[in-house]
């Protein structure tokens, strides 16, 4: 494949997965629309070493050295610069270094920056030296941990198989709105059967950092009603389509790119997740809702967390 058709590791997971249920070089092949020797490739790496990540290469970093974030933060504190394609032209002027819009827009969220940043002011300090100040609310924003923080979409299982060699997991290729379907290991196989999963509708959380899962790369988790001996699955409502967005009226923001297991916003957020008096999927209250077409419910399970 060209350089710019490199497989996401997704695909790679994906790939992975596939053949551990079973599934052929061609018919893997057909169904992700790959060829078939790279699909073979993908598969011999997996079983010389259980490597399916792509090797480093050369081209544009994608994580930056800690000087070059500290000129990235001069650039945009000390410039009221109206885009991130601005600030990332600034940033490669004053630095030398070549990076993507992408890699730039990552780094100002690792660094805190999550309001329009060209709210952020200069200070003059003693001695006459110029330090940098970002605002009382930023600061707020940056510590704000609720709901909205969530990526939470709507998914439909567009294939389900179970793990070979176990008894409760299963792998499933969610189509989630996005090029590709998405690969996910869910513990389901003791609460529900493979044929019931099959174009099931869910809600699946998009922006947990992927996890490896006997061998597959699980990149999403279904959200599920759960008690001791019970589970059941979120359902969206009539109308819904894959990628439509689940939102919540009393918690409006932006979702995380990626949540950082490190700051346990999953956590935090997930401890005020249940099903109220009627079996409305909530936070703190607020419906679980996709937007002119109603909210998230499951079948019985009233008060129960949701995990």
């Amino acid at each position: 494949m060209g350089r710019g058709e490199e497989l996401s590791e997704f695909q790679r997971g994906t790939i992975v997965g596939c053949h551990m249920c079973k599934k052929s070089t061609r018919e893997i092949s057909v169904l992700l629309d790959l060829p078939r020797s790279t699909v073979s490739s993908v598969i011999q790496k997996w079983k010389n070493g259980g490597i399916t990540t792509a090797l480093p290469r050369s081209g544009r970093p994608q994580k930056l050295k800690e000087e070059d974030r500290q000129v990235l933060e001069k650039v945009v504190l000390e410039n009221r610069l109206p885009s991130v394609e601005a600030i990332a032209t600034e940033f490669q002027t004053a630095s030398g270094v070549i990076v993507s819009t992408k890699t730039v827009r990552r780094e100002l969220k690792e660094m805190g920056f999550r309001g329009r940043v060209s709210s952020y002011n200069k200070t003059e300090v003693p001695g006459g030296k110029k330090a940098v100040k970002r605002p009382a609310v930023s600061i707020q924003d940056e510590a704000k941990v609720d709901v909205s923080r969530l990526d939470l979409r709507v998914g439909r299982v567009v294939s389900a198989l179970q793990l070979p060699d176990t008894d409760s997991l299963y792998v499933l290729q969610v189509d989630a709105g996005e090029a590709s379907c998405r690969t996910v290991v869910s513990e389901l196989g003791k609460h529900t059967t493979v044929d019931q999963m099959q174009n099931r509708t869910v809600v699946l959380l998009c922006n947990l950092q992927p996890a490896m899962i006997r061998g597959v790369l699980s990149q999403a988790q279904i959200m599920c009603a759960k008690s001791p001996d019970k589970v059941e699955l979120l359902d969206p409502p009539s109308g819904a389509l894959p990628g439509d967005k689940v939102v919540f009226q009393a918690f409006p923001g932006e979702a995380d790119e990626e949540l950082k297991p490190k700051q346990k916003v999953w956590e935090q957020v997930q401890a005020d997740l249940r099903t109220d008096d009627q079996c409305v999927a909530t936070y703190k209250g607020a419906a679980f809702e996709v937007s002119n077409k109603g909210v998230c419910r499951v079948q019985t399970m009233s008060n129960a967390e949701i995990k």
